[in-house]
């Protein structure tokens, strides 16, 4: 009942804030409206896209399979597996993570879907061929090499602060 509250509120302070631009600038406000529509026009495909994935997978895989491969239980292999799918895939952070909220309902683990979100952000191995343009092959590749080691650290530290906090 108190997320139903929360999002009504934002919705509610949206619509006001939304109102009071429109009083003060029609123009402003019908501009911004338009830019809105153009972006989300460009996300939605994306975003249906890999919702539809998702949801496909989850479909698929039952909670046990999941619980498996990035559970709890799959310990170190697990957390190494989100890693690499994680440094490997691109995908903007608004889709991941409800992606990322999907999979824990489905019964991956805090710490593996820690380490793919980050890897998933920090990580580029698609995008690797551009980094090495702009910047030398050296940075690049250290770059890269650092951001997973530290995605994975980061991802048992989140594991160690929720055992602390359950």
């Amino acid at each position: 009942m108190g997320n139903y509250i929360f999002n009504g509120a934002i919705y509610l302070i949206a619509i006001v804030l939304l109102i009071v631009s429109f009083v003060k600038s029609k123009e402003k406000t019908k501009k911004a409206l338009l830019k809105a529509w153009n972006s989300l026009k460009n996300i939605l495909p994306m975003l249906l896209g890999i919702i539809l994935l998702v949801g496909l997978m989850l479909s698929i895989l039952d909670a046990n399979l999941i619980s498996k491969i990035i559970g709890n239980e799959s310990g170190f292999y697990g957390v190494m597996l989100a890693s690499v799918v994680g440094s490997i895939t691109l995908i903007p952070g608004f889709i991941a993570f409800p992606t990322a909220v999907l999979l824990l309902n489905g019964g991956a683990g805090y710490i593996q879907i820690a380490a793919f979100v980050q890897t998933l952000m920090m990580v580029g191995i698609v995008t690797l061929p551009m980094e090495i343009k702009y910047f030398n092959k050296k940075v690049a590749i250290l770059r890269n090499i650092l951001s997973f080691i530290l995605s994975i650290g980061v991802a048992y530290l989140i594991g160690l602060i929720l055992r602390i906090w359950n």
